[in-house]
């Protein structure tokens, strides 16, 4: 998707992998001066090494915080690519740049353009899973975690158009009364949990919570005893007196959740088919090794134009401030 199969195994066959890993990327932080930020749906061992670990809208403050002269984003595109956009002065890389997004991929520029342009005098509110191209055409970026907050802060007399996910989109509507136009893209993910399963779970497990992310689809939300963002949905395992969950997001959270509440069950939510469809298959393109090489030979690097960089950066200022 963004790069070659060439490039890709140029990146991770370079040489022979040191024994300690941990050891050698830890080593390599502090020669690069080097942040590792990681979001909840990596694997296990990415996580426990990275320096900070989060959903979209706390990495993106992360992001524009550190004094790292080196980011190391583990997570797909669109994040190492708002990385950049709030640092345009830092080296950041992505492990694999063939890390994307189904959900950004849906929304490609110029069809957008054309949407937009269908709906003239509409505030662009995108969420934050989205291409640098989508980002400079918004007023204002938002995520899971603020966006019902933003469009809660727009007069209500202003027309939006909502993108790319048609799921939060709607979620955001209904907890906000206001009419949005949506961006009829989505999360492959999130769209393959099964309502039938959960129930079948719910049955089996009486005594258990199901939790959902808003990019599911409303036939799994209305099952849901708690919905919000990734951290959201952290935060509230680890304050419920509940003792079992069903947990209807990519399943990399678990392990996070599991930390911190090691004497709490933790059940993914099955997808639809007898398959892995509830893990993102983006996010599990970044590997350990491929995080040591990429700190190693300072390469695959996020670069975009000033240009787009420039506009990109305005809606997600305003995101900023409005999360305050």
């Amino acid at each position: 998707m963004f790069t070659t199969a060439l490039a890709q195994r140029e990146n991770t066959q370079l040489g022979e992998l040191p024994l300690d890993l941990f050891a050698a990327i830890e080593s390599l932080k502090k020669e690069l001066n080097a942040v590792i930020l990681a979001h909840y749906y990596q694997e296990p061992d990415i996580q426990d090494i990275a320096d900070f670990i989060g959903d979209s809208l706390q990495l993106a403050k992360a992001a524009e915080k550190t004094n790292a002269d080196v980011i190391v984003f583990a997570g797909v595109h669109f994040m190492a690519e708002t990385a950049k956009i709030l640092n345009p002065d830092k080296l950041v890389l992505l492990p694999d740049l063939n890390a994307g997004c189904s959900l950004a991929d849906s929304c490609p520029p110029d069809e957008f353009a054309a949407f937009k342009a269908a709906h003239p005098n509409h505030l662009v509110v995108s969420y934050i899973n989205c291409s640098a191209d989508i980002k400079a055409m918004s007023d204002i970026i938002c995520t899971s975690s603020n966006a019902v907050k933003i469009v809660q802060q727009i007069p209500k007399d202003q027309p939006i158009i909502f993108a790319p996910d048609r799921n939060l989109g709607r979620y955001v509507m209904e907890q906000t009364g206001r009419d949005l136009v949506l961006w009829q893209g989505s999360c492959v993910v999130h769209e393959t949990f099964s309502e039938k399963k959960i129930v079948q779970l719910k049955i089996a497990h009486p005594e258990a919570e199901a939790i959902a992310h808003p990019e599911c689809e409303s036939s799994v939300l209305r099952h849901a005893s708690f919905i919000g963002s990734t951290a959201a949905l952290l935060k509230y395992c680890q304050n419920s007196p509940t003792k079992e969950f069903i947990v209807a997001t990519e399943p990399g959270i678990i392990h996070q959740m599991q930390k911190l509440s090691p004497d709490k069950r933790f059940i993914p939510a099955p997808p639809m088919n007898n398959c892995a469809c509830n893990e993102c298959p983006f996010m599990r393109l970044n590997t350990l090794e491929k995080l040591y090489w990429a700190m190693k030979n300072r390469t695959p690097e996020i670069t975009m134009s000033e240009d787009i960089r420039l506009a990109a950066l305005r809606p997600m200022q305003r995101m900023l401030e409005m999360s305050v």
